[in-house]
């Protein structure tokens, strides 16, 4: 074994020692990604993953930066643009991306995106014109 291999393997011990813990993290952020339509929360995930929900929210921020809720929460915001974009109303974006009502879909995507989803709806289409 080379001196750089030795070193890549002690450095990987060091920085990367509870594979379990990255594993674990990974498969949650793929089981969030597969899943953005169900109702998922701190206690499923947990129960999914075989871990404790407060252990797995600071895995999760550690490896991420942001909770699993906040990280479901952008990954539904990116889809429901893409929905948007392609001519889906706004009841129907909601709805397809896990919200379960209209009006907390759109307070959300407001603070996050700027404006409101049927705003954001109308500059597109007025974009493409």
């Amino acid at each position: 074994m080379s001196f750089y291999l030795k070193e890549i393997t002690r450095i990987k011990g060091v920085c990367y020692s509870n594979q379990w813990q990255i594993a674990t993290i990974i498969r949650t952020r793929n089981y969030i990604n597969s899943n953005l339509d169900k109702e998922l929360n701190l206690d499923s995930l947990s129960k999914t993953h075989f871990a404790s929900k407060f252990h797995l929210l600071r895995l999760f921020k550690k490896y991420y930066g942001q909770t699993p809720i906040q990280y479901l929460t952008d990954k539904r915001i990116e889809k429901a643009k893409k929905l948007l974009n392609e001519g889906l109303n706004v009841t129907e974006t909601c709805f397809d991306v896990g919200f379960e009502s209209p009006s907390s879909f759109c307070t959300l995507f407001k603070n996050r995106v700027g404006v409101s989803p049927s705003k954001y709806k109308k500059s597109i289409f007025a974009k493409s014109d």
